[in-house]
């Protein structure tokens, strides 16, 4: 089975997260059929790494064979970029049986609907790269990052758990931070924790957005945050 051709599946880069989209969810986590995403899956496993606007999947294969025993998903509100995601996995499953059975995507809206796909306190790692910037004022609104939204992620969050970003637009990338120090649930990872993390160089290249970034020499600006526990600090 060969890997899906990226031409067939291209479609704009933006899609609005605030209109009304058709999407199937749970109204509990309970209720969700994971076996359909990974059809492998024994036991009673739930995901724990989630990367949320996912695009065409190349941090999910990098990561899936550093972390065979983690079930990751990636989420992606563009259909032909959620479908290319899906048959990317399902031919390389195919290439290989007994890789990439802890990977699946979810076409859904990651600023509506996670709490009906994940219990509290769930996830160990969540990741936002590349997330598109809404450049104009008025719909910063959108960001996947605001402070309403990070309470949210907090809530899915395991105590400990981990939040990764990288941009190439500094920008965004200063509104993310302000973001994330100014949340009381959050603090900042040092240099010295990421320096011990292998997943951070695995954050610049393992995406095609930020292949792309490389060729245009771009900037990359990393930021990564810890979910701190709920009782609160004297």
């Amino acid at each position: 089975m060969a890997l899906p051709q990226k031409k067939y599946y291209r479609q704009r880069a933006h899609s609005n997260p605030i209109a009304d989209h058709c999407f199937d969810y749970p109204a509990h986590p309970d209720e969700y059929n994971w076996s359909n995403l990974y059809p492998a899956l024994h036991g009673n496993s739930e995901v724990e790494f989630l990367d949320v606007g996912c695009g065409y999947g190349g941090l999910l294969v990098t990561l899936s064979p550093m972390y065979p025993k983690q079930l990751m998903l990636g989420l992606e509100i563009r259909v032909k970029v959620s479908d290319y995601v899906n048959d990317r996995i399902q031919a390389l499953r195919v290439q290989h049986p007994e890789m990439y059975q802890n990977i699946a995507v979810l076409r859904t809206n990651a600023m509506k609907y996670l709490p009906n796909f994940f219990h509290k306190g769930q996830l160990q790692k969540m990741f936002f790269l590349y997330p598109d910037p809404h450049f104009k004022k008025a719909k910063h609104k959108w960001r996947i990052i605001n402070k309403w939204l990070l309470s949210e992620y907090a809530y899915i969050l395991a105590e400990q758990g981990i939040v990764y970003t990288i941009t190439d637009v500094k920008d965004l990338h200063e509104w993310m931070v302000v973001h994330f120090e100014e949340h009381p649930l959050f603090e900042r990872l040092s240099k010295g924790e990421l320096e011990s993390d292998p997943i951070i160089e695995k954050l610049y290249e393992s995406t095609e957005e930020g292949q792309k970034v490389t060729r245009n020499n771009g900037d990359k600006y990393v930021a990564v945050f810890r979910r701190i526990s709920d009782k609160w600090k004297d």
